[in-house]
């Protein structure tokens, strides 16, 4: 089957940092699902593993944990799908990527496609709608409130993949005000046309902003990105006893600004449930199923932003490239091969 992946770590500005091969068509056992993948979209886990973690067993590494596509095979334990089922999901990070043609899944963690959108306007979903959904219901809770509080989310990064699903899940199942960062004028308006109430710059120190808005403080705090730049100030302007989230790999992250508050600090990985086969792993299904109902319920629309075209190491790369860069909005996606 044909795949592409790479052999050696580094940059993306190398002409083989990413490659095209071919690799054996897998078979599926127990409860894995055999999925004809069709389209996928690229995340920032795609670039951060190509430059840190080096390939082991002398072929290249699959990378790429966004798909959606059609079963063409089961294994014997499967209960919940059948051949010929299309479906969307997002993988393990510690299993083969979803750049080939084939690809194998555990079907615990997958949900059928919803009907009213493109396949790769679906691939665009898994991956940040299951780190955008744990992060808001699972650790920070925003439909329990903070005592005191006045019902208020901060989305830092509200333009990328996931705080375009976030704003859109955050207004769709809660009655938060929604208070999203974005930097230049494009962003600004995607970001609105999501469903926040409110736009403020992280380009410019966030407490006047937030000031200005006449918003007493903030009870909850998405951060996806630079999140060692932000905490400290965050802590001013937070409610005592909020919740801060975060989803980036600071280099050190420093949290006592947030003792005197009782702030509590909540990390979120989507793929702890797949990586070590939690006990609620099937959650991640059932999220799945939850948000495709929403999108066919036109409550939740796909954050597809950019075509690359067909899955294939040089269009890969530019969307590694542009990823990288900082400047993309919404997500990346590549369709057939």
């Amino acid at each position: 089957m044909k795949a592409v992946g790479y052999s050696e770590t580094g940059p993306i500005d190398r002409p083989d940092a990413l490659i095209n091969f071919e690799a054996d068509k897998p078979t599926a056992t127990g409860r894995d699902l055999l999925v004809r993948v069709e389209a996928i979209s690229v995340n920032p886990v795609d670039t951060k593993i190509r430059q840190r973690r080096a390939p082991a067993g002398g072929t290249p590494d699959i990378l790429g944990w966004d798909a959606a596509g059609e079963v063409v095979g089961i294994g014997e334990a499967v209960t919940n799908f059948s051949v010929g089922d299309r479906v969307y999901y997002a993988g393990a990070v510690n299993r083969p990527g979803t750049n080939s043609e084939f690809h194998l899944v555990d079907e615990r963690i997958v949900g059928k496609t919803p009907s009213s959108i493109t396949t790769s306007a679906a691939a665009a979903m898994p991956l940040t709608t299951l780190t955008a959904y744990e992060m808001l219901f699972d650790r920070l809770r925003i439909n329990t409130p903070v005592p005191g509080g006045k019902k208020t989310l901060l989305v830092i990064g509200g333009a990328g993949g996931v705080g375009s699903i976030t704003i859109q899940l955050a207004r769709a199942l809660s009655d938060v005000t929604i208070i999203a960062t974005a930097s230049r004028p494009e962003t600004k308006t995607w970001v609105e046309e999501l469903g926040a109430h409110h736009v403020v710059s992280h380009a410019k120190p966030l407490g006047p902003q937030i000031e200005a808005l006449d918003i007493a403080s903030v009870d909850f705090v998405y951060s996806t990105t630079h999140s060692h730049l932000y905490s400290a100030e965050a802590a001013g302007f937070m409610t005592p006893q909020g919740r801060y989230g975060l989803i980036d790999d600071p280099e050190t992250f420093d949290i006592m600004p947030f003792k005197s508050k009782a702030i509590s600090v909540h990390w979120e990985f989507m793929f702890t449930r797949p990586m070590f086969e939690t006990a609620d792993i099937q959650r991640q299904a059932e999220i799945l199923t939850e948000v495709a109902s929403l999108i066919d319920a036109g409550k939740v629309k796909s954050t597809a932003a950019e075509s690359f075209g067909a899955i294939n190491a040089a269009n890969l790369i530019k969307a590694h490239a542009l990823l990288e860069s900082g400047k993309s909005k919404g997500k990346l996606v590549l369709e057939g091969f």
